[in-house]
């Protein structure tokens, strides 16, 4: 069983330089508020992000169920990191680059502020304290995390550091590639409520300090770092080395990696697994003992597996899947989460783990035995409904792997004793190159991946090299390919200056710089290489400007510039002083998952739904939909209405998204409006009873649905109910003609309908008698009479004999006769029949098979 430390440092969160205070951002919180309950419920609670409703949700950890919501305004559909300690949630909005922060003791607002949006910059809090870190520039600036104001002075490293992750005893660790240390950084102390004793006085430094170096690597060394229950861990990726540092202890356990390393931020207990993402293999040191296995499936979106009692959770973005594993890697049940194309998220806080889907709606909640608890971070209650999920691509397939091609191109320029070498990325051949060597000065030097450029010292001047560069892999060495040879000399030009850069819209960065001395030398070229967190590249320009291509580099990601000087005879100066940072951006991606389709509720109405698209470095900042060749602009939503169109009208539709540099792609998307609904009767299949009718008919809504169909009877009434292919109306009366009206309403209140007239059948009726000499043929007195009136004091009209049949048109009360002595009833009802006209025969002698109920009275 893997044990479990009180996790209260904060989480590692992408952030921009911060360049000003602004006003503090527009919240509103939902839920519970009470600060008590805040603080009470925080050691098992996370707060987790949502994507598509814009809102930052803290769930809790024991219930598995959201307890407080916060809005951040118009930041829908944005990506959105955050980090947390026991008295402070900061959120980062990449596409923004707005930060703000939430005081967990009152759940109020504290500062924001405006940063550069992206990625490039880090900032991490534990407790009262926070730093952002600067991985560009290799500057580290302490904040208080309640005002975002700075604490004390900025610590500098070398450009191009990374890390920046607090261990539980309040350390910020950081590592240098290009020393090849991990550093760790003392906070200053945090300042003290007015009113009380000490301050940052009392003797403590005012300044955060550099407490502890340690050196990890080779100088160049590609390096990543995560925290440990008790220490660090560093993977050196080019030497395939885990180095562990637990208090004094320093570990080196070598790994035969198959290719590049990853790990997560933060290890808990003692197994510190190391991923090797593209063939999705974990090595797991524990000691000096170090196992391995494999992740099932076949995507290249793996995440770098977190250990977490006693079993390795594998997130894969690709499918929102997260694999499960025991100790041993065998797998167990899956965890399934629809991820809506985003990234999925893993942290271990206190005794749960939260796993986050910030492009969908829920999230998981795994406590330290592995009960795995559905949060729902939100309904569906947006109009237009939640936009399709990303379906996952097909696996890509797999090339034929082998040991890496050659650099395409070796340069190498001489310095006072000194060159400098560079090269361009190695063909990979299905395999991550792990490390570059350069070889020709009697030495062997290894750098790390993502190098691409090399200064080597110590020349002699006058004397010649020739310089070799190959790439390995897990494979094998790759072909060495020679650069030009050069012969170092103190004739050197000076380096620029200073450096500017500008990132255009259209997706290039313009880099300038002031002519450099040549010190007696034609300057002929420069080289320009950049420094940021994803790989270096090196460019030439003739003149002092240059403008990196569209594509080149990164969107989002900070960069900055260091540019040389070489002049005539082939000699460079040394490196300028490092541009400031820029983040290049060009027009946004095209909106993802577009759907339209008719709006089933109003007339001539569409609805569109879609993803957010990629905003490709700078922020979306809305947009503009064209429908049937009409222009419109449109907020940052993700869903819109489009009305005033006419019934089954085609629509088509293109909505493209747009920031500082201009609309971007499409998406393409059409609906027709609601038909008009229709209405037909089926006549053959109508019928009439005594006492009813029902109306067949064939009904559509247009698209309308749910739709109501109502039968109108004239003089009688209307029913209503389901479109169901009848309606039928009851408590009519016999031999009666009935025009009707039936018409279908849609939910859009659009209506059609139909008329007929249906008539009910003659209601008939049997005469009686049971003594044939009393009332039959013959008889002494006839049959049985007929009058005008019911009454059998008025006159007769005739007689008429059993069993005659008439038919029934009334009824009514008159005066009482008694023919049961002769087979009859006694009553007072008398029957108007047909017979001679309509006249009345005593009920007494008159029989109708279903009584005088279905008869209207007269």
């Amino acid at each position: 069983m893997v044990s479990i430390r009180s996790r209260k440092g904060g989480g590692l969160v992408t952030l921009g330089t911060v360049v000003g205070l602004v006003a503090v951002l527009g919240l509103t919180l939902f839920g519970t508020g009470a600060a008590n309950n805040a603080v009470a419920s925080y050691d098992v609670s996370s707060w987790l992000w949502s994507n598509d409703k814009g809102e930052v949700a803290r769930v809790n950890g024991v219930t598995g169920k959201v307890d407080t919501r916060t809005k951040i305004t118009d930041a829908q559909g944005h990506t959105m990191q955050v980090t947390q300690s026991d008295r402070f949630v900061i959120l980062r909005d990449l596409n923004t680059g707005k930060i703000s922060v939430l005081d967990l003791t009152s759940l109020t607002l504290g500062a924001t502020t405006q940063a550069t949006p992206g990625l490039g910059v880090t900032v991490a809090v534990h407790d009262d304290v926070a730093f952002i870190v600067d991985t560009v520039q290799g500057q580290v600036r302490q904040l208080d995390p309640a005002t975002l104001l700075p604490v004390g002075e900025t610590v500098t490293f070398p450009p191009g550091i990374s890390g920046g992750t607090f261990d539980d005893t309040g350390r910020l660790w950081l590592l240098v590639p290009s020393e090849g240390t991990v550093v760790a950084v003392k906070p200053a102390p945090a300042k003290k409520p007015s009113g009380g004793s000490g301050g940052q006085g009392g003797g403590l430094p005012a300044d955060p300090t550099k407490v502890k170096t340690v050196s990890v690597a080779e100088p160049n060394h590609d390096l990543a770092l995560s925290i440990l229950d008790t220490g660090v861990a560093v993977l050196d990726k080019t030497a395939t080395t885990l180095t562990t540092l637990r208090g004094e202890a320093l570990k080196k356990v070598p790994l035969r990696l198959t290719g590049n390393g990853a790990m997560p931020q933060r290890t808990v207990g003692g197994d510190v697994p190391v991923t090797v993402v593209d063939d999705r293999h974990v090595y797991v040191v524990n000691g000096d003992a170090v196992s391995d296995f494999t992740v099932p499936g076949e995507s290249p979106k793996l995440q770098p597996c977190v250990a977490w009692s006693g079993r390795f959770y594998c997130a894969d973005d690709s499918t929102g899947t997260v694999y499960v594993l025991d100790a041993t890697g065998k797998p167990l049940d899956a965890i399934q989460i629809k991820a809506g194309g985003k990234p999925l998220e893993i942290e271990v806080r206190e005794d749960r783990m939260f796993i986050n889907a910030p492009g969908g709606s829920t999230a998981r909640v795994v406590d330290a035995k592995h009960h795995v608890q559905v949060v729902d971070k939100y309904n569906n209650d947006v109009v237009g409904g939640d936009a399709p999920p990303v379906p996952p691509p097909p696996p890509p397939a797999k090339p034929p792997v082998g040991p890496p091609g050659a650099p395409a191109r070796v340069t190498a320029t001489p310095g006072n004793a000194s060159a400098r070498v560079t090269w361009t990325a190695a063909p990979a051949n299905g395999s991550a190159v792990t490390k570059y060597v350069v070889e020709g000065d009697g030495k062997q030097h290894e750098v790390g991946a993502s190098q691409r450029a090399l200064d080597l010292t110590g020349l002699t001047n006058g004397q010649s090299y020739k310089f070799t560069v190959y790439a390995v892999n897990a494979k094998g060495n790759g072909p060495k390919k020679a650069a030009n040879p050069v012969t170092p000399t103190s004739q050197v030009p000076d380096a620029p200056v200073s450096v500017a850069a500008t990132a255009n819209p259209d997706g290039t960065v313009t880099v300038t710089w002031p002519a450099a001395n040549g010190q007696g030398h034609k300057i002929v070229k420069y080289t320009i290489t950049t420094v940021s967190g994803d790989e270096s590249k090196t460019f030439e320009s003739a003149q002092p400007t240059f403008k990196v291509p569209a594509g080149e580099l990164p969107y989002g990601t900070q960069v900055a510039f260091r540019v040389a000087s070489i002049n005539d005879i082939g000699a460079s100066s040394g490196q300028s002083p490092l541009s400031p940072s820029v983040v290049p951006f060009a027009k946004p991606g095209a909106p993802g998952g577009l759907t339209v389709r008719a709006v089933t509720t109003k007339r001539g109405t569409i609805v569109a739904a879609w993803r957010a698209a990629e905003d490709n470095g700078a922020p979306i900042t809305g947009y503009q939909a064209t429908v049937n060749g009409v222009k419109q602009d449109l907020g940052t939503a993700l869903s819109k209405e489009f009305g005033g169109f006419g019934d089954n009208e085609r629509v088509t539709l293109q909505i493209k998204a747009v920031n500082k540099a201009g609309g971007g792609a499409a998406a393409n998307g059409a609906a027709s409006t609601l038909a008009a609904p229709t209405m037909r009767v089926d006549t053959a299949n109508s019928r009439a009873a005594l006492q009813s009718i029902t109306v067949a008919f064939t009904a559509t809504d247009g698209g309308g649905a749910p739709a109501k169909c109502r039968l109108d009877v004239a003089g009688v009434g209307a029913v209503e109910n389901a479109c169901a292919g009848s309606l039928t109306m009851g408590g009519l009366w016999p031999n009666t003609a009935y025009n009707y009206t039936v018409t279908v309403t849609n939910a859009a209140n659009m209506t059609a309908n139909a008329t007929g007239s249906l008539s009910t059948p003659v209601y008939r009726g049997t005469v009686v008698c049971g003594d044939t000499s009393y009332c039959g043929h013959g008889a002494p007195n006839g049959g049985i009479w007929v009058y005008r009136t019911a009454t059998q004091n008025g006159s007769s009209v005739g007689d008429v004999y059993a069993p005659d049949s008439y038919t029934a048109i009334c009824q009514t009360n008159g005066s009482s006769v008694n023919a049961k002595p002769w087979g009859g009833k006694q009553t007072a009802v008398w029957i108007k029949i047909n017979f001679k006209g309509e006249n009345y025969i005593p009920y007494a002698w008159f029989d109708l098979p279903n009584g005088t109920g279905p008869l209207k009275q007269c």
